[in-house]
């Protein structure tokens, strides 16, 4: 398969070949659906919690006798049936994740890359280098190159000014080589990435 570059200008500079293992592969849905579960289930904090029947501070006292008083015989007032008792089987603090093998991993991801460059929202930059560190800039530029909801994947490290300039545009994420995943391929409309991204990645992938 056969990608144009662009500048910040929005001007073809060349083509770059790459993988179709890696940017043709099938999409297939469920795929992207386990992974996407699985990054969501390792974000989750798990730490919702609600107090059981030995943690409430109330009388562990009888509070009625056992005879007479025209009601059942309970011992104390921390159990669930009380108002301020304790609560049954309620949430524990706990880690939702769970594991899921490489190669499904690997799977979505080339499922996700090639689910951007099927639709044509695959857009591949010459560098991130000649961006602008001013957002009112960086959004006219994104004007004119048509994106409006994008993830900019660079290079090992994250470039400065692109960073600071997209952080007060809603809907631009920016991510390093090794942090691109596919939750946050498919929440944004259009991917960009730098051809050392690309090689990154078809390396990792292929």
């Amino acid at each position: 398969m056969e990608l144009k570059i662009k500048n910040w200008e929005n001007a073809e500079v060349g083509t770059l070949e790459v993988s179709d293992q890696v940017f043709g592969a099938e999409v297939r849905s469920d795929i992207l659906h386990r992974v996407v579960t699985w990054q969501l289930a390792k974000r989750r904090a798990g730490t919702h919690k609600v107090q059981e029947r030995s943690e409430v501070n109330v009388t562990k006292t009888r509070f009625g006798r056992q005879k007479g008083g025209g009601r059942a015989r309970h011992g104390s007032k921390n159990a669930n049936l009380f108002r301020g008792g304790g609560v049954s089987h309620g949430p524990r603090v706990r880690d939702h994740g769970y594991s899921l093998p490489k190669k499904i991993r690997a799977m979505g991801m080339r499922c996700a890359l090639s689910a951007k460059a099927q639709a044509g929202q695959l857009i591949v930059l010459d560098s991130v280098d000649g961006g602008t560190a001013k957002t009112k800039d960086l959004k006219a530029k994104l004007d004119a190159m048509g994106i409006k909801s994008a993830l900019f994947v660079s290079g090992v490290e994250v470039n400065a000014d692109l960073r600071k300039a997209a952080s007060n545009l809603i809907g631009i994420d920016v991510l390093p080589q090794q942090g691109a995943n596919v939750y946050d391929i498919l929440r944004r409309e259009s991917l960009v990435m730098t051809r050392e991204a690309i090689e990154h990645l078809q390396e990792r992938l292929g």
